[in-house]
């Protein structure tokens, strides 16, 4: 027997799940395919490896879904500092939430406290069926009729748009024949969770190492979260270190802003690629997320792409069923590709572009982007923008991205 929805969504990760709670709430039936069912159940004391450093604009939308406050009641860590200096030189900037007239710069939530959050926002929506675990095998897409997913258990769903928000090695993303364009950035990300002699003050700080740049994000318990990028090798001598070695090393690499770390629970690391699929749309298909791109952590926007990419993909199907348009049809989902693809690719670019000027150990390159961060750390306004712009509080955002006063 086949299965009618509106529209289908493989992955219910963070953003598949947005997506679904978007298009659920306003009225859309929706099937979401997951191939696994995440944990809900962890130790008070524990916290996840995987965090993510939360901009206003992806708080809008999780604000506008009804997420927002179970994410508060689970735990957010708000930070509203930010300091950024260089390893090979003697720039640095600072960024302080009460300059531009803000409570907060964002806010660090572990991945489980995100993907409770929409769970319990999925499971009040009865319009939204969650299949999991399940999983895609088959795609029959026609641009005359709807699309078929033909799933691991036999089970066969309809409807007028399939998205790929099923990450990286996205299934749908191969089955649509859509390519990649994908570059090895030669590096690992090590996490860990760390405490330190000194409190993070509700202070995101990031030092860029010749290696690659390393970042402490404050929690809500007084610890913090590390990133440290660096080579594939050093990375494996750094997770084989025993942890008195490790905390030593670590606390080097951080000039001991935060006095001497003091302890640490599991390392793990992930190696770091850009992606970028060289279209988001096929017939009857989009891409969202990781499916579409994957980006340096260096700035923590990755996730937060992802949001954007469901609020503005959500945008046009409502314009669309308003207009009384086909859901699937190339005139939607050319709509959302034109407002993200553009916007992605601008983003991927400026943290290639990081990436390299801070690698750099050339010293007039050295001397050059010292220079750059005094003289933006001096230049208030000019700062402001950047840091606003950082935030997704301007430019041309979706409307679920958008504050109540927008």
């Amino acid at each position: 027997m086949t299965q009618q929805y509106d529209l289908i969504i493989i992955g219910g990760s963070h953003v598949g799940a947005t997506l679904a709670c978007a298009l659920g709430q306003a009225g859309l039936r929706v099937a979401v395919v997951e191939a696994r069912a995440a944990s809900r159940d962890w130790p008070a004391d524990s916290v996840d490896l995987r965090v993510f450093a939360i901009t206003r604009a992806s708080q809008h939308i999780f604000q506008h879904l009804g997420a927002w406050e179970s994410m508060a009641e689970m735990g957010l860590s708000p930070f509203r500092h930010m300091e950024v200096w260089d390893a090979g030189g003697s720039g640095s900037i600072h960024f302080d939430c009460a300059d531009i007239g803000e409570p907060t710069l964002g806010h660090i939530i572990e991945s489980r406290v995100i993907q409770e959050a929409l769970r319990r926002c999925l499971q009040d929506l009865p319009g939204v069926d969650w299949l999991c675990p399940a999983e895609l095998t088959e795609l029959q897409t026609d641009a005359a009729g709807p699309a078929r997913a033909v799933l691991a258990d036999g089970r066969v769903l309809e409807a007028a748009l399939v998205v790929g928000a099923d990450g990286a090695e996205s299934r749908l993303r191969a089955l649509a024949g859509i390519a990649l364009e994908s570059e090895e950035y030669r590096q690992q990300a090590l996490v860990a969770v760390i405490s330190s002699e000194l409190p993070h003050g509700e202070t995101a700080r990031q030092r860029f190492l010749p290696t690659g740049p390393l970042a402490f994000l404050p929690l809500r318990d007084g610890r913090c979260s590390i990133v440290w990028s660096t080579p594939p090798e050093l990375c494996e001598e750094l997770l084989a270190l025993e942890e008195a070695e490790f905390l030593a090393r670590l606390g080097a690499a951080f000039e001991h802003r935060l006095g001497r770390p003091l302890a640490t629970g599991e390392r793990v690391a992930f190696p770091l690629v850009r992606r970028h699929a060289t279209r988001y749309i096929g017939t009857r298909v989009a891409l969202v997320g990781d499916a579409a791109h994957t980006i340096h952590p260096l700035a923590g926007q990755g996730v937060n792409l992802g949001l954007l990419d469901a609020a503005a993909l959500t945008e046009a199907l409502l314009a669309a069923r308003a207009a009384g348009r086909d859901l699937g049809g190339e005139r939607t989902l050319r709509q959302y590709e034109r407002g993200r693809r553009g916007a992605n690719q601008l983003m991927m670019s400026a943290m290639d572009g990081l990436k390299g000027l801070f690698g750099s150990s050339l010293a007039p390159v050295r001397q050059l982007r010292s220079l750059g961060l005094d003289l933006v750390d001096r230049a208030g306004p000019l700062k402001g923008v950047i840091i606003r712009q950082a935030m997704g509080l301007e430019g041309d955002l979706p409307g679920l991205a958008r504050g109540p006063e927008a």
